[in-house]
């Protein structure tokens, strides 16, 4: 038997979505707050040669910058405003998470609700500011020491450069905060979203230019096109997937009423990592070759740049080392975000048990088991889908942004953006039946 949001969302349709209004408004706020965002991305920082930049960057774009290029919508390779783009913030945000993990005193906030998550997204929004300082110092001598790419060097370029890119990140963090606020969707998944988004017509424009040019045949362009469809398929099935384990509540009483006990399920993820581990591992070994691309090798010792050489895209070494640290962190950040203990706690707090598990440690057992085991499949998928497209990156030049970990956050943030859409046609259809069942009651009682 069905159950009535079932039945409600299996009523939705365009009839429906052209009466909620606020919905409408919804999804306005957060195109014109993307649209903001990608302006950002095109006003470039005072005080470079572009030429001489874009020269720079296109010899360092396989490394660390590709990737941070992706997540910034193309800001890096621009050096504009938003370079940094929300980064730091969700470097702070996974920092804290593993913080309220280790340190006790942010480990009690975690647990005092609303008012102890402010505290904690205010030490977030320090953390941004410090990181991204870091970050954006970083970048500005990293210019200065490039040839050509900064007209005038010196401290007032470092300074001008670290307040406008670290103002750039706040102002995106301010934005994702208001499109989560008053739009649809998790605003900082969103920017991430529409800055891949935003260059995938390039990325399919270049590969169709190799079809054009003959370095791709028309046979492999359809088969990477294949594999694509195939992958978001993939994605989607597994990102639905969940092992839901039967939680029973016993009778209870309330005064002289007696409540029959209850059944729900608790849903454990196939994937609970998300998107961390692909970007944790490209991140770290995309990291030598970005910092030997800066450096003088001409000096470095002969095993040097055999490693280096071993670490490129599609060499075996690169690719077991993807896939054991993919694995090594879905189980690191697995054990960071979700606490059996925690979970057991609640359920014996509540009165609700798992049939056969005894409450308590037996359960945070049980549940830390199942999660284990579930969590060993979701490494395998994230493995499987990260690194199938590098297979195609090394072999075809297919281009970055075709990767596995881009695809991971485009149907991801697709999923949740569509499911909150649908949660709130839901909700505007729960209203109209209450409504429609005072106006009866109303004429009744005339």
């Amino acid at each position: 038997m069905a159950s009535a949001a079932e039945q409600l969302a299996s009523n939705l349709n365009f009839s429906a979505f052209s009466k909620a209004e606020d919905l409408k408004k919804r999804i306005w706020f957060t195109l014109g707050a993307l649209l903001v965002y990608r302006l950002g991305t095109f006003i470039p920082l005072p005080g470079l040669d572009p030429n001489a930049f874009a020269q720079a960057f296109e010899q360092q774009s396989g490394g660390v910058l590709g990737l941070f290029n992706m997540f910034a919508g193309g800001a890096v390779e621009r050096m504009a405003i938003f370079a940094l783009g929300i980064m730091p913030y969700i470097s702070a945000s996974i920092i804290m998470q593993l913080m309220t993990s280790v340190v006790p005193s942010l480990e009690q906030l975690k647990k005092e609700g609303e008012q102890g998550r402010k505290v904690i997204n205010q030490y977030t929004r320090y953390g941004t500011v410090l990181l991204g300082t870091m970050q954006a110092y970083g970048i500005a001598v990293g210019l200065e020491s490039g040839q050509g790419i900064v007209v005038d060097p010196g401290w007032f370029f470092r300074i001008s450069t670290v307040i406008t890119l670290v103002g750039g990140t706040m102002f995106l963090m301010w934005l994702g905060e208001q499109i989560t606020a008053r739009g649809i969707g998790n605003g900082i998944s969103l920017i991430i979203f529409a800055g891949i988004v935003a260059a995938l017509p390039t990325a399919i424009a270049g590969t169709l230019e190799l079809g054009r040019t003959g370095a791709l045949s028309t046979t492999l362009i359809i088969a990477v096109i294949l594999v694509a469809i195939a992958c978001i398929a993939f994605i989607v099935f597994i990102e639905r997937a969940q092992r839901r384990l039967l939680i029973q509540y016993p009778k209870r009483q309330v005064g002289n009423r007696m409540f029959q006990g209850d059944t729900s399920h608790l849903p454990l993820k196939l994937n609970t990592a998300g998107v961390i581990p692909p970007i944790f591992a490209s991140s770290l070994l995309l990291l030598p070759a970005t910092v030997a691309g800066f450096s003088d090798t001409t000096g470095m010792p002969a095993w040097a740049n055999t490693a280096l050489a071993a670490l490129g895209h599609g060499q075996p070494l690169y690719m077991f080392l993807y896939a054991a640290m993919i694995v090594f962190f879905a189980f690191f950040y697995t054990a960071v975000v979700f606490n059996p203990k925690d979970t057991a706690d609640n359920l014996k707090k509540h009165g609700g048990f798992i049939p056969g598990i005894r409450p308590g440690e037996r359960t945070a057992e049980y549940i830390d088991y199942v999660l284990t085991r579930i969590t060993v499949v979701g490494a395998i998928y994230l493995v499987i889908v990260c690194l199938l497209p590098e297979f195609l990156i090394a072999r075809t030049g297919v281009p970055f942004y075709l990767g596995g970990t881009s695809l991971l956050i485009v149907v991801n943030v697709t999923l949740d953006t569509v499911a909150q859409v649908q949660g709130h046609l839901i909700a505007q259809q729960y209203e109209g039946l209450i409504k429609k069942s005072k106006l009866r009651g109303g004429k009744r009682r005339r």
